[in-house]
């Protein structure tokens, strides 16, 4: 069969739709049609809800007076897929009005509006002018222009409108808007990202092929959390295998910052002690998402001697569901620091001791064990101290704020 993955963040065609009615009237869910053809399940379900094509199969309902009556609605419609295809009734004749999702139909459908939104709508002086002195008039009135676009056959969107207000281009005034004024323009604040040439074989689809060619059973999700907007940050490292987490205070959310902690890290573990391991070693796979801080790919990859020892992938932007691990660890960080509370007081030290006592919980994932034992076993206790961590007993364990009142 074949892999319909690319078709993501595409329109669906005529095949698509096609396959669509076929997996509907074979009885499959939306979930299983998405996956199918690479698209998301509510894609599917908007796009059969979108299309419904009802067919009056010449039945009458009549009451008791013999006048005809508006037909019942099949209980089996008001729930997914909404419509008769997987029906076993529906080529025989039955009470309800039926309602079906026809492949043509809908790419009809589709093309007729994608051509409407293609051609746009004229818009002339004197078209202009009459667009004005309705919205002109109504506002006058005091209005909303809500009310007004639903009263007259404007021509323009919502949007369109707000433009023309915003450049001046209308007789009223933002003042003279009931809600305008009561508001502040929303200000944009530019993220930082990892520019597209350093992504270029570290996408999440490479980090799949990865784990999957080398069957990669656990890696470390990296991340930052964020105190005040503009003060200090924290990275975090989660090691997806024990969710032993440890953190890096940042004194700014930047490359530099994220590149010179890193090296101190790399420093840290590589000694001249026997029992001393490198970096790579540790940390062999990295998974993190798009913020800036963390474009210095080399500056991660590469060992002190410039040597590659770890490889870095960047998740897709916005989904941070696809580093699960490092943002549910981050809700027992949460516990200890609720959202809003500023790192500026922090030092190294603290946020040592509460990743600490985090990594000190009994878990019932791990079986009654710690992240920190956990860890342990596998690295060594020594390795989890150089990394700033050390086990907490279990009866001074403390996992609310009170810890950094003390």
């Amino acid at each position: 069969m074949e892999n319909k993955s690319t078709n993501k963040n595409k329109h669906l065609n005529i095949d698509d739709r096609l396959e669509i009615q076929a997996c509907l009237d074979r009885q499959m869910t939306f979930k299983a049609i998405g996956k199918l053809l690479g698209k998301d399940q509510t894609t599917i379900s908007k796009e059969v809800k979108k299309h419904i094509d009802v067919r009056d199969d010449g039945l009458l309902s009549l009451d008791m007076d013999g006048c005809s009556k508006i037909r019942e609605v099949c209980p089996e419609l008001l729930r997914a897929p909404f419509v008769c295809n997987p029906c076993k009734k529906r080529h025989a004749r039955c009470k309800y009005m039926k309602q079906f999702y026809h492949a043509k139909n809908a790419q009809k459908e589709y093309e007729a509006l994608l051509s409407e939104s293609r051609e746009g709508i004229p818009l002339n002086k004197e078209s202009f002018y009459e667009m004005d002195r309705i919205v002109t008039d109504g506002i006058k009135k005091g209005q909303h222009l809500y009310h007004i676009m639903n009263t007259h056959d404007l021509g323009v969107s919502k949007s369109t409108l707000y433009r023309h207000l915003k450049r001046g281009y209308l007789s009223a005034s933002p003042l003279d808007f009931p809600r305008v004024v009561k508001f502040k323009t929303r200000s944009v604040r530019q993220g930082q990202y990892v520019p597209k040439a350093a992504k270029e074989g570290r996408t999440y689809d490479d980090f799949l092929s990865y784990i999957a060619e080398y069957n990669v059973k656990s890696w470390v999700e990296m991340d930052t959390v964020i105190g005040l907007i503009g003060g200090k940050t924290i990275m975090t490292f989660d090691f997806t295998f024990c969710n032993f987490m440890f953190g890096r205070l940042l004194e700014g959310n930047t490359a530099a910052e994220v590149t010179d902690k890193i090296s101190r890290i790399k420093e840290s573990l590589s000694g001249s002690d026997s029992d001393d391991v490198s970096f790579g070693e540790v940390f062999p796979l990295i998974l993190t998402d798009n913020g800036g801080e963390f474009a210095n790919v080399s500056a991660i990859e590469n060992s002190i001697d410039g040597e590659k020892e770890t490889s870095l992938f960047f998740c897709d932007p916005y989904r941070s569901s696809q580093k699960p691990y490092v943002e549910k660890t981050h809700t027992m960080f949460r516990d200890i620091v609720p959202k809003g509370t500023s790192f500026e007081d922090f030092t190294q030290k603290t946020v040592d001791l509460i990743f600490s006592h985090v990594n000190s919980v009994k878990r019932k994932s791990l079986r009654g064990k710690t992240s920190f034992e956990v860890f342990s076993f596998l690295f060594g206790a020594d390795v989890a101290n150089k990394l700033g961590i050390r086990l907490i007993p279990a009866q001074q364990v403390v996992q609310s704020p009170k810890l950094l009142k003390k």
